[in-house]
């Protein structure tokens, strides 16, 4: 969000003061296409320019100025520079496609330019080819990246995303009940540090992805067996936090890990493409240590249910907020939630496409989504929905986090053990 003269919100400015030598500050969406002919790199930069007149970021550039950071038109834009083949690495096989969409996680968009680029990657041996889209934190939120994409790269179609994203709830709360409610949710959300992090780690430029999948329809099953309906995300982190449990080994047992979850505050009906960062956050103990994974499921199910009824997420937006206007309050404020004692590492998830898309007639086959790590979380998760089934990514510093790969085969299992548990049979 921008005020009249282009300046970047509260929220978009802080994150774009968060960039630095080993931080990049984008999102990365890899959509890989169904075998077929190569694309042709013109005709795509042709039809994403003609396609970007009601996306005013595509054009504009972030101006550092004396009164802060605002958004201006950028100019002598030139399409080639955004939409362009990634060249010089061969790119046979899924480890190639991996290696190269790492070096782009660690490669640091041009701020002279506007903050997106789509790098087409391959083909690959079996024909497929790669799009890797990145869009800079500043420009788009985790919700607003894939509405970006639909205007600019996607075939058009009509169906409107997935609900599968985590959203706050939307009854409203008098101010005075806020009041009275908020020791109990600054306790329940910040006052109860875990152990010493796995993930507390100094981080380098360098980056890691790898990636996994699970059904939709799967995690919405699992989810239907439980005494209370457990949602699609819950299910989500139960994987993931078996995946971690199996992966950490003997050393699980002795972790209290939680995990951020970001909780978007755009309204339903919002403009999100053009509606800057808006999200909030709830901690979520990832139960490690717990042989049984429908019990892990139904402990996460039932802290994300009473965080939710209860509007933590929105609570501690507004709180963040009013401290924000004293600099010296704001600052301890966010040392304190964002230590790595009070969370472990961030899982998020966004709804993407209902249905499958396609990019100049090339159908969709697998849709991730990357976020990068931080400093003090050298592991960072991140899910996001497209016809049936969820694009779940990886992504670490390799030299604080070594083996990622390894990780999203434990989730993806832990997923089959979770479907086992809860229905009898494999995805």
């Amino acid at each position: 969000m921008t005020d009249a003269a282009g300046f970047l919100s509260a929220d978009d400015a802080r994150i774009l003061a968060l960039e630095s030598s080993v931080l990049t500050g984008h999102t990365l969406k890899l959509m890989v296409l169904a075998p077929g002919e190569p694309l042709d790199l013109g005709a795509l930069r042709r039809s994403v320019l003609a396609r970007m007149a009601d996306q005013p970021r595509a054009l504009q550039r972030v101006e550092i100025g004396e009164a802060g950071a605002r958004w201006v038109e950028a100019p002598g834009f030139d399409i080639a520079l955004h939409v362009r083949r990634r060249a010089g690495d061969e790119c046979a096989t899924p480890d190639d496609l991996r290696r190269v969409v790492s070096e782009l996680m660690s490669e640091h968009l041009d701020r002279s330019r506007p903050l997106w680029t789509l790098d087409l990657i391959g083909p690959l041996a079996d024909g497929s080819e790669a799009i890797a889209a990145r869009m800079h934190h500043a420009m788009v939120d985790g919700i607003a990246g894939m509405p970006f994409l639909e205007a600019i790269l996607l075939d058009p179609h009509d169906a409107p995303p997935h609900a599968a994203g985590i959203a706050a709830a939307s009854a409203p709360s008098s101010a005075a009940n806020e009041w009275i409610r908020l020791p109990e949710v600054i306790t329940r959300e910040l006052g109860r540090p875990g152990s010493k992090s796995p993930f507390d780690r100094p981080i380098t430029a360098a980056r890691d992805v790898a990636f996994t999948v699970a059904p939709l329809d799967g995690l919405k099953a699992i989810g239907a067996t439980r005494p209370h309906r457990a949602t699609i995300n819950d299910v989500l982190l139960a994987a993931v936090a078996g995946g971690l449990d199996a992966w950490l080994g003997t050393h699980a047992a002795h972790l209290d890990l939680r995990a951020q979850v970001p909780v978007s505050l755009h309204g339903r009906d919002e403009d999100a493409s053009g509606a800057g960062n808006h999200d909030s956050f709830i901690n979520v103990d990832l139960e490690l240590g717990i042989s049984d994974p429908l019990r892990r499921l139904d402990r996460i199910s039932a802290r994300t249910r009473t965080e939710k009824q209860a509007g933590d997420a929105v609570l501690l937006y507004d709180v963040f907020h009013a401290l924000g206007t004293v600099p010296a309050l704001d600052a301890l404020a966010h040392r304190i939630a964002d230590s790595s004692r009070q969370f472990s590492l961030a899982i998020s998830n966004v709804p993407g496409p209902r249905v499958p898309v396609a990019v100049a007639g090339r159908r969709v086959d697998r849709l991730f989504t990357s976020s990068e790590p931080g400093a003090h979380h050298a592991l960072r998760i991140a899910a996001i929905s497209h016809a049936d089934e969820m694009g779940i990514g990886f992504c670490t510093d390799p030299s604080a986090v070594p083996r990622v790969e390894a990780l999203a085969e434990a989730v993806g299992r832990a997923y089959g053990e979770l479907h086992r548990a809860a229905l009898g049979a494999d995805s």
